[in-house]
């Protein structure tokens, strides 16, 4: 089976472009690898759980600052159930036939290209709880923002394209500099921030967590099925990223919250706070 290449016009009706069905997907590929099928529906069940733990232990929170914080982790998990969902459902894989070029170029390979959603949703949100735990401002956690919704579109990118090999690794470095400013920022300009505003405790501990995960992402993907292929099993490689997922989020989502939830001063901001936005 040969796969039309993409094209932007036509990338939200990508999976209508395979000879398989989603019910077919559903069936054949995710339901007969029980591997695969564990890695998804794990996820929605931790990210569901994880949304129901922090509704409770954090509903006497009060203030507006601390809440948007809890909020924002909530919102990582809200994420993950409904992508993985999808996933999980056949809705977002599908077939595509690896370019000349790649180590497994002429055979069809599972794409999983749902995940680039869950992160390109569910990321800023890390990212925003970060910046607030910070104490930064508003432009700099923008700009952290922005490039990581670039990172995970350029991502998303680089696992769709099949027209070319060397073009599949293109995007994968486009994606990987638009990391590197949001790194930066993690390691450089928030660390400094956080000092001024006495979270610097609480942050780097999250901020070590953020960068190293987000490194194993990255280095995950160029051995997996999309990219090296020195990990050819799909099952194997999903189940890399589902880990990856349990800690970068659901673990991030509970450190912070633990810490907010006491409403200490430094990421509090009163009553007023947010009414002159």
């Amino acid at each position: 089976m040969s796969v039309t290449p993409i094209s932007l016009g036509s990338l939200a009706q990508f999976p209508a472009q395979t000879d398989m069905s989603q019910s077919e997907i559903f069936n054949e590929v995710v339901m007969g690898d029980s591997l695969l099928a564990s890695s998804l529906y794990v996820n929605i069940a931790l990210a569901g759980l994880t949304l129901l733990a922090i509704a409770y232990i954090a509903k006497d929170v009060t203030d507006p600052r601390a809440k948007l914080i809890i909020v924002s982790c909530m919102m990582i998990s809200a994420v993950s159930v409904s992508s993985y969902t999808g996933l999980f459902s056949g809705m977002t894989i599908s077939m595509l036939e690896m370019p000349a070029g790649h180590a497994l170029g002429g055979e069809e390979v599972v794409s999983l290209w749902g995940r680039y959603l869950t992160w390109a949703f569910s990321t800023p949100f890390i990212l925003l709880a970060l910046g607030l735990i910070a104490g930064s401002n508003l432009t700099k956690i923008f700009t952290a923002i922005v490039f990581d919704v670039g990172i995970m579109i350029t991502g998303l990118a680089a696992a769709l394209t099949t027209s070319s090999y060397v073009l599949r690794w293109f995007w994968y470095l486009v994606s990987v500099s638009f990391f590197l400013v949001v790194v930066y920022i993690l390691l450089v300009e928030w660390p400094k921030d956080a000092e001024r505003t006495g979270t610097k405790g609480i942050f780097s501990k999250l901020k070590i967590l953020t960068v190293v995960l987000w490194f194993g992402y990255t280095v995950w993907w160029g051995v997996g099925n999309e990219g090296l292929a020195l990990i050819e099993n799909v099952a194997l490689t999903s189940w890399g990223y589902s880990v990856f997922d349990i800690f970068a989020k659901y673990l991030f989502t509970f450190l912070v919250v633990l810490y907010v939830i006491d409403e200490p001063e430094e990421v509090t901001g009163g009553d007023g706070w947010g009414l002159d936005i």
